[in-house]
């Protein structure tokens, strides 16, 4: 099912953003660009969570992809 292949995304989205939470604090030169990109990205997955509960949430069977 599509929503659940985007939901999948998200997912890897929300990890790849605490990634970048976690090389911000060994990078104290770039911590300021490292937390906007890490923001950005987690916007992005909730973006396409919202996505998906807005267009096709009266399909079963779809996953969280909150943590």
């Amino acid at each position: 099912m599509p929503a659940n292949a985007i939901l999948q995304e998200a997912r890897k989205l929300h990890k790849e953003s605490d990634s970048l939470d976690a090389l911000s604090e060994r990078y104290a030169p770039i911590v300021e660009a490292l937390l906007i990109l890490s923001g950005s990205v987690r916007n992005s997955a909730t973006l396409l969570e919202v996505l998906v509960a807005l267009k096709m949430r009266a399909a079963p069977g779809l996953d969280s992809a909150s943590n």
